[in-house]
């Protein structure tokens, strides 16, 4: 009986999980059939596309996969780091885009009345700048010092006493001399932007909290409670890291050129990691993830600041974690190290684990998954099952649509700038938020959860909280 028990368990796993051979090599899948089975053919042959470049060890795809341009959103690629190869391609050009937690004492009750979201909303847009028009706060910033080192460069006064403690890293090192050629318009164009959102699926939402039955324990030592409001941040490493994109993108296809290295796709980049072109690009990437990481930070510091308007001098939020999803990294596993490349995934490390931050070690550190605006987000942890996929995750609910594909209308409401939920229930919407709403809206995106249901079945993590959407705020 116990051995018919395991062998059910096991089939239940699989289908979840799937190996596909393909020409170039081994795909790895993570999704349930109802994800399956709407997967784009495009999908599959970016995939043996990118499984071209030599040396692989390890190639696989999570549920919210979907295709932007030359690569798959959902991608973990992974290399042994003695002969590695490093690939800007799947990297992508936001890189270090990520998401931020914040969780406060406020309860869903204190935001239950629409027009307080709606103040809310109003004080969050006068200290974010939501558009390009609207410079950054933080011009007086040495940009050069954050770039260097990450939030080590910020005032106390920006910081909390998690700062550097929930998150992935504080900062990443680089040889600034790297950055000698880059232009002086990109250097202004990116402290112009610093603490700012970006457009796109760039987003801030408040949120509030249901927690399982089984994670109550673990939600508590994290700090979450039943009905808390919490704030989510997604942004990443705005012009700064796109700017990076033609220095980076003429050095490799230089390189592969004179090493005679040919994808069949001149999009696709790749060079040994040994390479002194491979080698600059670290330090490139690395700029933009410090970027990014400073630029999430400021928008936190701009967010309880808007609630302090309305909730007091006294009001404090607290930083739960930071993760990124879009980077390529030295990670070790088991004693040997692996060049990591992560696109639209999320790391999630189970308990115990030696490469968690301090602050989780015991329990694994929060994995950051969000919905789309009237969907819920997830919170969750790594199981250690998950390190038959190098602790990946999905990143979110994964387009079905891209956001120039028309979709079905959405439920909202003019009068107050909301989005109907069902009879009593709203999200309140910002102004470039209502003006993105096809294209940002629930319906261009996969049921993220079915993506749960994937990341759960195939033991990759669990659900530690489910996170409703109150008010959304967009950038235009």
């Amino acid at each position: 009986m116990t051995l018919l028990r395991d062998r059910l368990k096991e089939d239940d796993a699989m289908s979840y999980s799937h190996q596909i051979k393909l020409k170039n090599g081994k795909l790895q899948l993570y999704a349930n059939p109802s994800i399956q089975s709407t997967l784009s053919p495009n999908v599959y042959q970016i995939a043996n596309n990118q499984l071209q470049i030599p040396n692989q060890l390890f190639f696989s795809l999570t549920p919210d996969v979907h295709v932007n341009g030359e690569t798959c959103i959902g991608t973990t690629a992974v290399w042994n780091l003695q002969d590695g190869f490093i690939s800007p391609s799947i990297v992508g050009t936001d890189i270090g885009c990520g998401i931020r937690v914040h969780v406060t004492p406020l309860h869903k009750k204190d935001i239950a009345d629409i027009r307080i979201r709606q103040k809310i909303v109003r004080y969050i847009e006068k200290f974010i700048p939501l558009t390009d028009q609207i410079p950054s706060h933080y011009r007086s910033l040495d940009l050069s010092d954050i770039i260097k080192n990450g939030l080590y460069a910020l005032a106390p006064k920006f910081l909390t006493n998690r700062s550097f403690t929930h998150v992935e890293a504080s900062s990443f090192k680089l040889n600034i001399d790297n950055l000698a050629d880059i232009h002086p318009q990109s250097w202004i164009k990116a402290k112009h932007q610093l603490g700012t959102l970006g457009s796109g699926n760039h987003f801030i939402e408040l949120q509030t909290v249901t927690i399982p039955d089984d994670k109550k324990e673990l939600a508590a030592a994290w700090g979450l409670f039943e009905g808390q409001v919490i704030f989510l941040i997604h942004s990443g490493s705005r012009g700064w890291g796109k700017s990076l994109e033609s220095h980076y993108t003429q050095d490799f296809a230089a390189a592969m050129k004179k090493r005679k290295l040919s994808s069949g796709k001149r999009s696709l980049l790749y060079l040994p990691i040994s390479y002194p072109e491979a080698k600059k690009y670290f330090h490139l990437m690395a700029s933009a993830m410090n970027y990014a990481l400073v630029n999430r930070q400021l928008i936190a510091f701009g967010v309880e600041n808007a609630l302090k308007q309305i909730y007091g001098s006294e009001m404090k939020s607290t930083l739960l974690y930071d993760l990124m999803h879009n980077y390529a990294l030295v990670e070790e596993y088991q004693n040997k190290q692996y060049l990591v490349h992560r696109k639209g995934t999320t790391k999630a490390l189970p308990a115990n684990h030696q490469n968690n931050p301090a602050a989780y070690r015991s329990t694994g550190h929060p994995a950051l998954i969000p919905g789309s605006m009237g969907t819920p987000s997830y919170i969750m942890v790594g199981e250690k099952e998950a390190e038959k996929n190098f602790y990946s995750i999905c990143h979110g609910a994964g387009r079905i649509f891209s956001s120039h594909e028309k979709t079905e209308s959405t439920n909202m409401q003019e009068k107050n700038n909301t989005l109907s939920l069902n009879e009593k229930e709203f999200v309140v919407l910002n102004q470039w938020t209502k003006e993105r709403i096809q294209e940002e809206s629930p319906s261009t995106y996969k049921e993220v959860d079915q993506v749960i249901d994937t990341i759960v079945g195939a033991k990759l993590a669990s659900v530690v909280a489910k996170c409703k959407p109150m008010a959304v705020i967009k950038a235009r």
